[in-house]
C-alpha cells in the first residue's frame, strides 16, 4: 500500500478527516501500541517515521466503549493505548497571553474552553494534567511542559478550599495540580 499521497495531504496542511463520522462495517484488531510516552509500536517494533505516526493519527478516535480505533470509510481497527495516545511536547504563550500547546504527532491547539486542562491519574496513579485535543483523544503534559507551565502559575483557592496551582488561558482557568496542606 502506498501511503505517500496520504502523508502528502497530512503534511500539506490538510485537515484531520471526519473519523467521527464514519460510521465502517468491518472491524479487528492491530497488533498495535501506543506506549504511555507517546512511541507507537506496530508487531513490537517502534514506528520510526514520524510522517506515518502523524497519518496513522489523524486516523484516531475513542469509542464510547472507552477502547481506541483506526478508522476509514471501511474499516476500523482496535489498537491498544497504554495511557494517552498524545504527549504535549510544547507550549507557548501569544501576544494576548494564550497558551498553544504542540503534541508529538504534529496537534496545535489552544487551551480554552474546549481545550481544557484536567487532572487525571496515570498508569502509576500519579495526578497529570491532561488535554482533549479530538474525537475522545487526549494528550498528556510532557514533563518539561508541565514545569514550563507552572512557571506561570498562580495559586487560587477552589470550591472545597484547596488550593490550586493553575493558569488562565482564554480566559478559563486551567488547573495544573493541588498543593499540599500546610501542616498546622
Amino acid at each position: 500500500m502506498n501511503l505517500d499521497p496520504l502523508l502528502n495531504h497530512v503534511y500539506a496542511g490538510g485537515a484531520i478527516p471526519p473519523v467521527d463520522r464514519w460510521q465502517p462495517t468491518q472491524a479487528g484488531e492491530m497488533d498495535l501500541e501506543i506506549a504511555a510516552d507517546g512511541r507507537w509500536f506496530h508487531e513490537g517494533s517502534e514506528m520510526t517515521r514520524p510522517r506515518l505516526v502523524r497519518l496513522l493519527s489523524t486516523l484516531l478516535r475513542r469509542e464510547e466503549d472507552g477502547h481506541y480505533y483506526l478508522v476509514t470509510p471501511v474499516e476500523k481497527q482496535r489498537i491498544r493505548v497504554i495511557d494517552r495516545p498524545f504527549v504535549v511536547v510544547d507550549a507557548e504563550q501569544d501576544e494576548a497571553g494564550d497558551w498553544w500547546l504542540t503534541t508529538h504527532a504534529g496537534d496545535r491547539l489552544r487551551l480554552d474552553d474546549e481545550h481544557r486542562l484536567q487532572l487525571s491519574a496515570m498508569p502509576d496513579g500519579a495526578p497529570v494534567p491532561e488535554v482533549s485535543v479530538r474525537f475522545g483523544l487526549s494528550a498528556r503534559l510532557g514533563r518539561n511542559v508541565f514545569y514550563r507551565l507552572v512557571e506561570h502559575a498562580e495559586q487560587r483557592q477552589d470550591g472545597s478550599g484547596a488550593l490550586e496551582l493553575g493558569l488562565t488561558s482564554a480566559g478559563v482557568w486551567q488547573p495544573l495540580g493541588e498543593l499540599p496542606a500546610e501542616a498546622s
